[in-house]
């Protein structure tokens, strides 16, 4: 796992799977590609941008974890992804429209 790292929030860039990757539930990691943060950005992401704008809107992000965790009914401890899609419809609906996919 790569830095640069949000401690606080287990937020941080794997450079192996070129994610941005933060843990939700029971040991699980959420990762977001960085074909997704192209599109949320709206320009080409590098980690400390992701990392910018997953601290800016990170509810939005767990958000979008969490209900595609319900929506799927993933299991506890399984590893997901969230696409711009999942992740632009919690900003829409939190009114924190920027850049993103209409869902």
């Amino acid at each position: 796992m790569n830095s640069p790292s949000g401690a606080s929030s287990g937020v941080h860039w794997r450079a192996d799977i070129d994610s941005l990757v933060f843990p939700v539930g029971d040991g699980a990691i959420c990762a977001v590609h960085r074909g997704a943060l192209r599109t949320l950005l709206g320009t080409e992401p590098t980690p400390e941008a992701s990392l910018g704008y997953f601290a800016r809107f990170e509810a939005a992000f767990r958000e979008a974890a969490h209900a595609k965790i319900a929506r799927k009914r993933i299991l506890l401890g399984t590893n997901l992804h969230l696409t711009s899609r999942d992740i632009a419809r919690k900003l829409l609906e939190a009114g924190q429209s920027e850049r993103g996919e209409q869902p």
